[in-house]
């Protein structure tokens, strides 16, 4: 659970968003995005090499 203290006298808009950057900070959007569906290993797998592929591609693209 993420606690935002807010001091004397702050705006509610910026505590808002001090809550917002704590949020995705902690990676607590992502794991709620991984958890509505189940993926199963071969997915992940095969997402994972596709993804290094591709950055792979970029730093060959770059070097030349």
């Amino acid at each position: 659970m993420l606690i935002i203290p807010i001091k004397e006298g702050e705006n509610i808009d910026r505590a808002l968003k001090r809550y917002k950057r704590k949020f995705i900070k902690t990676g607590a959007k992502n794991q709620l995005n991984e958890r509505k569906q189940y993926t199963k290993p071969s997915v992940s797998r095969r997402a994972q090499i596709q993804k290094a592929q591709y950055v792979q591609a970029l730093k060959d693209a770059e070097n030349i």
